[in-house]
């Protein structure tokens, strides 16, 4: 928790309360739910929660915004950014029902108000969102084929990312001439050696 706080001083008591809950119910769920691989659980904050926490970072969310995490697994990155982003709601999305039942069951434990958990393939969401968030679910021009109809007209996608993304690039530019692609290295937010090869990819449209 002391991560957290070394990248988010100005974090309140409630905000603080919540993270620091996070880590014991994570665990006390995986001992149920393997969500989470459990040589991970000792780098948890920064392996998951720090690494979510990395949009935020770069990109600023309004009040009453509506994000949608597709894929969200055990609940990364909506869960982290629900419990910054009080005043935004997200909408977790994921088709496996063991992992939504960590997420729900997290999100009552926490009280988080601003989340909505749904088990369906995310593709099948009939709603429309601001923002869709995503931790390396899927290859960039597939998750923006199949979330096209879920995104508002001057909405724009955020995905945590690693590795060298240079042909996942390239075919998302082609693919989609009207998108911009902004890549960001988390190395230069965070000093953790987990952050060197990861990165945030943000995609916009310019028309």
């Amino acid at each position: 928790m002391e991560l957290i706080l070394k990248y988010f001083p100005d974090l309140d008591e409630n905000q603080i309360s919540k993270m620091s809950a996070l880590k014991p119910l994570y665990e006390e769920w995986n001992a149920k739910i393997n969500v989470i691989s459990r040589k991970d659980m000792d780098r948890f904050y920064c392996n998951h929660v720090l690494h979510s926490l990395a949009i935020a970072k770069l990109y600023d969310f309004d009040d009453g915004e509506e994000i949608m995490d597709i894929g969200t697994g055990g609940g990364f990155p909506g869960i982290p950014l629900a419990i910054l982003y009080p005043k935004v709601n997200f909408t977790l999305v994921d088709s496996i029902r063991k992992k939504i039942k960590v997420v729900e069951e997290v999100k009552t434990a926490l009280g988080l108000n601003n989340v909505r958990v749904i088990n369906d393939r995310f593709e099948n969401v009939d709603l429309e969102f601001d923002t869709i968030i995503s931790r390396a679910v899927a290859p960039a021009s597939k998750l923006v084929q199949l979330t096209k109809k879920a995104l508002k007209s001057k909405g724009h996608h955020i995905f945590l990312k690693g590795g060298d993304l240079a042909m996942e690039k390239v075919e998302l530019l082609a693919t989609y001439r009207s998108m911009r692609w902004y890549e960001h290295n988390i190395s230069e937010l965070f000093t953790e050696y987990f952050f060197e090869t990861k990165k945030v990819i943000c995609l916009k449209k310019t028309t």
